[in-house]
């Protein structure tokens, strides 16, 4: 147990799955725990679940479609209008790629690439101040280690492959996103990290058609259960020994070396900065 009393964590995807379970588990420590969620339904129910278990928790439920950009900037004002502070922004929302079926945001985006990265890498910017301001503090990302089934660089970061390849591929932007915070943040007392959480049984393949779906079915029966699979996310959370480690990469709760395909600054600049264009980030946002 490490006590995390009088932080602020914001969960993304908090309303079920790992992130439901990361959320209690952080409210148990001493948290305040934003959960950030697209359904409010789900969430208030979430929040029920976790109360009934520990009725002092501090739980708090936000608005938040990453697959939108007008809901991610009407997230990130509330919260940089009603936190003083924020301790930890964990980006653990995640859509799994339906088989054959690709889907398109609001903002014309495929849906998967949309969700994952965009919307990630637009929040990370809108909060980036408020996060500097609490100092120190973690941006913690929960990828995958599917982002070396699939590259995403500039030159097809907006196409569309088959969806289970744009899962890759949004899995692959968030460890070429870390890897570039990282280094942009450097000496701010704010750090930024990526993990693997493992093979989890949650509701991220509900999008899986079928005949995929029987895949799918069956290698449920090996995957993680979800009580062990936050156990790399909250380590990443709340292990003092992490508190200036910077650009990393986790699995099973240890430093995995990634690829040096990643670490390319080349290929992570052009793919920030073409993806600033896309998120229309605008001159009064905060810079990173």
């Amino acid at each position: 147990m490490t006590n995390m009393e009088g932080k602020v964590v914001i969960v993304t995807g908090a309303n079920s799955g790992i992130g439901k379970e990361t959320a209690k588990s952080l409210a148990k420590m001493g948290a305040k725990v934003i959960m950030a969620c697209r359904n409010m339904e789900t969430a208030n129910q979430a929040r029920d679940e976790i109360l009934l278990q520990y009725p002092d928790a501090n739980l708090v439920i936000r608005k938040l479609d990453l697959s939108s950009f007008k809901s991610v900037r009407e997230f990130a004002a509330v919260i940089n209008e009603t936190e003083p502070h924020l301790d930890v922004l964990l980006h653990n929302a995640g859509l799994g790629g339906a088989v054959y079926q690709s889907f398109t945001s609001v903002d014309g985006l495929e849906m998967v690439m949309a969700t994952n990265y965009f919307g990630q890498f637009l929040l990370t910017h809108l909060l980036i101040d408020l996060l500097k301001r609490s100092a120190p503090s973690r941006i913690v990302i929960v990828s995958s280690v599917l982002h070396q089934a699939w590259p995403c660089t500039t030159e097809n970061y907006l196409t569309r492959a088959v969806p289970f390849f744009q899962y890759c591929k949004s899995k692959c932007g968030e460890v070429r996103f870390t890897v570039e915070l990282a280094k942009r943040l450097e000496g701010t007392g704010v750090t930024a990290n990526c993990l693997h959480p493992g093979v989890i049984n949650t509701d991220i393949y509900r999008n899986v058609k079928f005949p995929a779906s029987i895949l799918v079915f069956c290698m449920k029966m090996c995957m993680k259960k979800i009580s062990e699979g936050i156990l790399t996310s909250i380590y990443a959370v709340t292990a003092e020994e992490l508190r200036h480690t910077n650009g990393k990469y986790f699995v099973d709760c240890a430093e995995k070396e990634l690829a040096k395909k990643y670490l390319d600054d080349k290929v992570n600049i052009e793919l920030w900065d073409a993806t600033k264009k896309v998120v229309k980030l605008t001159d009064v946002d905060p810079k990173i």
